[in-house]
């Protein structure tokens, strides 16, 4: 048996599980979700380890595995979630709401939501993960060039939508509720 793929898989994993969890905990709803993201990410490594790039590109090829690992869960789970919709409903009728979240992180989450999916792995690339442009390109198969024009439409949408649900950036804060500066 020859040890050299299975050592290469080794060292891709110990070097890259970290970030790779990190991607999947931000992106799904449960660590439990998370968790299974990962276990299928390295399981796609695994069987295309002769696709998976040397050094430094390896990890960008393994987001870009990740994203739409991602996006196939979260299919998955838009069709658990129509078919229990029924049940949600009425329990929430009988049993209440749950106890109301910040109004400003509220407003943030909904604004950054109404995003495309597009636009959200954009800027979830660049704060969540502190890739570079370069890497974004490399990870999602685009130019750098078409990055910078994807990345800086995104951001222009989401300040409008922060704008229109009352939340305005500031040069202090970032992010400061309307009439309000933290």
């Amino acid at each position: 048996m020859n040890d050299e793929p299975s050592a290469r898989f080794e060292a891709v994993y110990r070097e890259t599980y970290g970030r790779l969890t990190a991607y999947a905990v931000r992106r799904c709803d449960s660590p439990h979700d998370a968790a299974d993201v990962v276990a299928e990410v390295f399981t796609v490594a695994w069987r295309r380890l002769d696709d998976l790039p040397q050094g430094d590109e390896a990890v960008l090829w393994l987001y870009g595995v990740a994203r739409k690992v991602v996006a196939n869960h979260r299919r998955g789970e838009v069709r658990r979630q129509a078919r229990s919709a029924p049940l949600d409903a009425e329990l929430t009728d009988l049993y209440g709401d749950s106890p109301e979240r910040g109004v400003e992180l509220t407003a943030i989450g909904e604004a950054f939501r109404s995003l495309s999916d597009d636009d959200r792995e954009l800027l979830s690339l660049v704060a969540w993960e502190g890739l570079s442009r370069q890497e974004i390109a490399t990870a999602l198969g685009l130019s750098r060039n078409a990055v910078r024009i994807r990345l800086h439409r995104a951001r222009r949408r989401l300040s409008r939508a922060l704008a229109e649900a009352g939340v305005h950036l500031t040069s202090r804060s970032r992010l400061a509720p309307a009439g309000r500066s933290l």
